[in-house]
């Protein structure tokens, strides 16, 4: 088993990193694993990107950054130890994931995001704590969790997805039935899916979809558990703001 290629200094540049995030204009896309609906949950779009992150993103990825190839993921030999691990996908600006890995240091931390901005800011804040348990991966997760071996994971966390709130576009969330199925094999036993959306409609869909999957057992001490190990985001202050209520999701993966 290969451990992924980082991406080397010279390209670790717009084009490389648009490429590993939209599978479409990466010319290796076709002989990975499929995504499961043959749709993204996700749009790459363009925002201001500081000259600071812009360095980061050339500078800094050799030393935190992972390029997917589609090969399955050794995470023992990419972190150099065996430890916990935990994935969060979509972890936009990095403030939950880098505050967990600081106070965290016997875990390893794995995050996907496709939004380079927010990449740039999570590497330039790893490098200021100079942590050595997190690694990056700009890509759809849904190849990536394809890939990753049975029981690989401790936790995987979900924070506030895309909503996709037109029903044309339900198909386009991340959190289907089959993708939770996918979630749950990459847990160890005892490994926990933490969830959180603030939109109603879809936490209802999450609910159901949870409750169905044969391989989760629900939490039974979520006010603790989930209060101890994630940052209120961006996401999460907004929503309340609007009034919207905060839904959140503890399952265990069954023995």
């Amino acid at each position: 088993m290969r451990t992924p290629t980082r991406i080397p200094p010279q390209t670790a540049t717009a084009p490389a990193l648009a490429a590993a995030a939209d599978p479409a204009g990466d010319p290796g896309a076709a002989s990975r694993p499929p995504d499961a609906r043959g749709v993204r949950s996700y749009v790459v779009r363009a925002g201001r990107i500081t000259p600071a992150q812009q360095r980061a993103l050339e500078q800094l990825w050799p030393r935190y950054g992972v390029d997917f190839a589609g090969e399955p993921l050794d995470l023992p030999a990419l972190f150099g130890r065996r430890a916990p691990c935990t994935l969060e996908i979509g972890f936009g600006n990095g403030d939950n994931l880098l505050t967990r890995a600081a106070a965290e240091p016997d875990r390893d931390f794995l995050g996907v995001e496709v939004h380079r901005p927010g990449v740039g800011h999570l590497l330039l804040g790893a490098a200021g704590a100079q942590l050595s348990n997190l690694r990056v991966i700009v890509h759809d997760a849904v190849p990536l969790v394809q890939q990753l071996p049975a029981g690989a994971l401790e936790e995987v966390q979900v924070l506030f997805p895309d909503p996709w709130p037109k029903k044309r576009h339900h198909k386009r969330r991340l959190l289907q039935s089959s993708f939770i199925v996918l979630l749950a094999r990459a847990l160890r036993p005892a490994g926990r899916l933490h969830i959180v959306t603030d939109w109603q409609p879809y936490a209802e869909q999450i609910a159901a979809d949870l409750a169905a999957c044969e391989l989760l057992l629900i939490a039974t001490q979520l006010p603790q558990l989930a209060a101890s190990s994630r940052l209120a985001t961006r996401f999460e202050r907004r929503g309340t703001r609007l009034g919207h209520g905060i839904h959140e999701f503890l399952y265990l993966r069954r023995p």
